[in-house]
C-alpha cells in the first residue's frame, strides 16, 4: 500500500517509523507544513517527502494517516473524504461540536473510512479488563475510577490550542471508560483547580480536574486528571464489582510509592511519558488501520466514538463552568 502521513510532530515522527517498517506498506509519503521537517523525517525512514500538504493528495495514496495539529483535523478529513481515502487521525476530529459533525458529515457523505487515535483501546491491560467485565468475572460492576497524570506541564503555547483539559486530556479517559464497561454516561458533575503555573489561569484552563460520572446503568465513575504529576506519567483504571475488583496499568514503572511497611518498593525507572507507556498500543491501532483499508478487518474506532467522548468533555467544561450537574442529553449530537 501506498500510504500518506500528514504531521511529522513527535507523534507523527513515531507514526512513520512504524509505517516505515510494516511489512504491509510498500511506499510512504510525508508532508507537513515545515517542509524542512518532512524532508528529515523521509530521509532517516526511507520514506518520500512531499512539498506541501496540498501535494500529498495528488500521490496516488491508498489511504491517509493524519497526525498534524489539531486545528487542520477536521479540514483535512474532509479533504480525505472528497478524495475518497481512508484515513487514520490523532484525536481530536476538531476541539467543538459543529467542526466535528461537520467532518464526520463529509465522511458519511462520502461513504470513506475514519479512525480515530484512542490509542488505549489497543492497550493490552485495557483489552483484558474489557474481557473481564463482559465476562461478568467481576459481578455486577459498580465503581470505575480512572486516573490520568502527566509528569509535567505543556508548553504554555499549547495550552489556549488544546481545548483545555477535559477535551485533551481526559477524553482519552472517557472513551475507554465507554469502550471497556459497554456503557454510556448519562450524567457527569465536575470541577477543576488552577492552582498550579499562572499559565493555566492565563490561558481559563485547570491544571488538575476531577468528574463524577453516572452511567446508564447507574455505575458510578470518577475521572481525575492532573498536568504536574512529578513522579511520573500515570495512567491507571480500577475496575470494582460485587465479586472482584482489578487495575489497568499497575505495573513495575507506575509512579505510585507505597508507604506500607510491605508495600511493594518505588519504581526504578516510572514510565516518562505517553508514548513510551503506550507504544506497542500505538503500533496496534496502525496495524489495525492498515488492516481496514486492505478489507481484512472492520473499523475498530469509528470516527463517532470521537463525538460521544467529546460530548462528555463538553457536559464536563459546563459543568466546571457552571457548578453543576449535566446531564449529556444537554450536548447535542447532531446539528440541529
Amino acid at each position: 500500500m501506498r500510504i500518506g502521513l500528514i504531521g511529522t510532530g513527535r507523534i507523527g515522527t513515531f507514526h512513520a517509523d512504524v509505517l516505515s517498517r510494516h511489512p504491509d506498506v510498500g511506499s510512504l509519503v510525508v508532508a507537513d507544513t515545515d517542509s524542512d521537517r518532512a524532508a528529515k523525517i523521509a530521509d532517516r525512514t526511507g520514506s518520500t517527502a512531499a512539498a506541501s500538504v496540498d501535494e500529498i493528495f495528488s500521490q496516488g495514496l491508498d489511504a491517509v494517516v493524519i497526525a498534524s495539529a489539531t486545528a487542520s483535523h477536521a479540514d483535512l478529513i474532509s479533504r480525505a473524504a472528497r478524495a475518497g481515502l481512508p484515513a487514520f487521525c490523532e484525536k481530536p476530529i476538531a476541539l467543538d461540536l459543529p467542526g466535528t459533525l461537520g467532518a464526520l458529515g463529509e465522511v458519511e457523505s462520502a461513504g470513506t473510512v475514519l479512525q480515530l487515535g484512542f490509542m488505549r483501546r489497543f492497550d493490552a491491560g485495557y483489552g483484558a479488563a474489557r474481557e473481564l467485565v463482559r465476562s461478568g468475572r467481576l459481578g455486577r460492576l459498580h465503581t470505575v475510577r480512572a486516573i490520568t497524570s502527566d509528569p509535567a506541564p505543556p508548553p504554555a503555547a499549547y495550552l489556549p490550542l488544546s481545548g483545555g483539559l477535559y477535551r485533551d486530556c481526559l477524553v482519552h479517559d472517557f472513551d475507554i471508560m465507554r469502550w471497556v464497561t459497554g456503557r454510556e454516561v448519562v450524567e457527569v458533575y465536575a470541577t477543576g483547580s488552577d492552582a498550579g503555573p499562572a499559565m493555566f489561569r492565563e490561558a481559563g484552563d485547570v491544571d488538575t480536574a476531577a468528574a463524577v460520572l453516572t452511567l446508564d446503568d447507574g455505575t458510578l465513575a470518577t475521572a481525575t486528571a492532573t498536568r504536574c504529576n512529578g513522579a511520573g506519567y500515570d495512567v491507571r483504571m480500577e475496575l470494582a464489582g460485587e465479586l472482584d475488583q482489578v487495575a489497568v496499568g499497575l505495573d513495575d514503572r507506575t509512579p505510585i510509592t507505597s508507604t506500607e511497611p510491605k508495600g511493594p518498593p518505588a519504581p526504578g525507572s516510572p514510565w516518562p511519558g505517553f508514548l513510551e507507556r503506550f507504544a506497542p498500543a500505538y503500533e496496534a491501532e496502525l496495524d489495525a488501520f492498515l488492516k481496514v483499508v486492505s478489507g481484512e478487518l472492520e473499523n475498530p474506532c469509528d470516527g463517532r466514538e470521537a463525538l460521544h467522548a467529546l460530548r462528555i468533555a463538553e457536559a464536563c467544561e459546563r459543568s466546571r463552568r457552571e457548578r453543576r450537574p449535566v446531564r449529556l442529553s444537554e450536548i447535542p449530537a447532531q446539528d440541529g
